[in-house]
């Protein structure tokens, strides 16, 4: 996604590894918004779905663009922060190890696992208490494989392999599809890395990700779940972010093109997110190249936020703090869609009270994921990165979180 990791501007000392003493980080204002949409997407298309599955006409007489636009992005808010995770752990990576073929592969995954593990096994402990008391929302069907089926592919990185045999799991299930393919990206960087990093070979491999990624989602067209949740579906938005990451770190990008770049991007992701349905018309979809290009868009801006440390307006500090917040937003929002959507059918509200719906959900789910970072997943992070001995020293991290 990423939804994970924090990103930052460090320049590394003359061994290329970075000191516990140089702390020049600063977010990238361009990055947090592309994840404060890719969740608004996802936000908007998980509240749409109960609506659709309860047959709440909501959307009659809108104009169709529109509605796909607002309610139907979510799988390509995904795509979006698969390019965003792949630019942030590779530029994070050079930064802390000074290149990718010198990535520790010990110390990657304890720092993956401090970020990630804390608030996913939270998520799966409450996920099982809610079944056991048999709550309608929560209770894995034997369908799918049962309660102990989930948890292990929860757990082994494969809830998409799953879904694509079994079917759906349950919405707070389901979502964590998008994991499994960030997870067998993370447990395959630093052997990658180190046995690629040096040369052109690294470069080549991710090329053929790129090309891979639309291959995948049109020769899996006969299962609509794998076309969707497919790890090679995935990562040809994660490679194009890890070349951006590399070409950024290399200065490759001249400055005096990088609000071209910057406007060619923006432009790819209007055209992929508002007009959806040329793009479908044109072919791009059944081709599997609309979400590649979505990813191109999105590693061009991201690229001209990592050259220019571009400060967005206040006026959209509201979504830059959603995008801050998109890992816990993420594995929360589930429980607030329920329960909100439960309020509204219980009341017997009109249609007319459906656009308070999406903003309630949108900011109840945003001060949760507040909430929960603040009080739980940071603390918790900051902690076991202390045990595994955090510094430059043990896991090259300059991050004071």
């Amino acid at each position: 996604m990423s939804l994970h990791e924090p990103h930052t501007a460090h320049h590394p000392t003359a061994s290329g590894v970075a000191t516990g003493v140089s702390h020049s980080w600063a977010r990238l204002d361009g990055v947090d918004i592309l994840r404060g949409l890719a969740i608004f997407f996802v936000l908007m298309n998980h509240i749409n779905m109960r609506l659709f599955l309860a047959k709440i006409p909501y959307t009659q007489g809108l104009p169709h663009q529109l509605v796909s636009s607002l309610v139907w992005n979510g799988q390509r808010g995904v795509q979006m922060f698969f390019a965003v995770s792949g630019f942030l752990i590779t530029s994070t990576s050079i930064r802390r190890w000074g290149s990718l073929s010198r990535v520790n592969a010990r110390d990657f995954y304890a720092l993956r696992f401090a970020r990630i593990a804390p608030l996913l096994l939270l998520l799966l402990a409450i996920l099982c208490t809610l079944h056991a008391a048999g709550l309608k929302d929560f209770v894995v069907s034997d369908k799918t494989g049962g309660l102990g089926r989930a948890l292990i592919a929860a757990l082994t990185f494969h809830v998409n392999v799953l879904e694509a045999h079994r079917g759906y799991l349950p919405g707070n299930w389901d979502i964590l599809w998008s994991l499994s393919v960030e997870e067998m990206f993370y447990l395959f960087f630093p052997p990658v890395s180190r046995l690629l990093g040096r040369g052109k070979w690294l470069v080549a491999f991710l090329l053929t990700l790129v090309v891979l990624g639309p291959l995948s989602r049109t020769l899996t067209q006969g299962n609509e779940v794998w076309q969707e949740y497919s790890y090679l579906g995935g990562m040809d938005a994660i490679a194009l972010g890890c070349l951006t990451a590399m070409a950024s770190s290399r200065n490759m990008i001249a400055r005096r093109v990088i609000w071209v770049v910057a406007g060619l991007g923006t432009v790819l992701l209007l055209f992929i997110l508002g007009l959806s349905n040329q793009a479908r018309a044109w072919g791009l979809e059944r081709n599997g190249l609309d979400m590649t290009i979505l990813a191109i868009g999105s590693c061009m801006v991201i690229a001209a936020a990592a050259e220019t440390r571009w400060k967005s307006p206040r006026l959209i500090l509201p979504l830059i703090t959603l995008g801050r917040r998109s890992y816990e937003v993420y594995l929360s929002h589930m429980f607030v869609v329920f329960a909100l959507f439960g309020l509204f059918k219980s009341a017997g509200l009109p249609l007319g009270a459906v656009p308070a719906l999406f903003i309630g959900v949108i900011l109840i789910s945003g001060l949760l994921g507040e909430l929960v970072a603040r009080f739980y997943s940071e603390p918790m992070n900051r902690r076991i990165r202390q045990r595994f001995g955090d510094g430059a020293d043990r896991l090259g991290s300059v991050i004071r979180t």
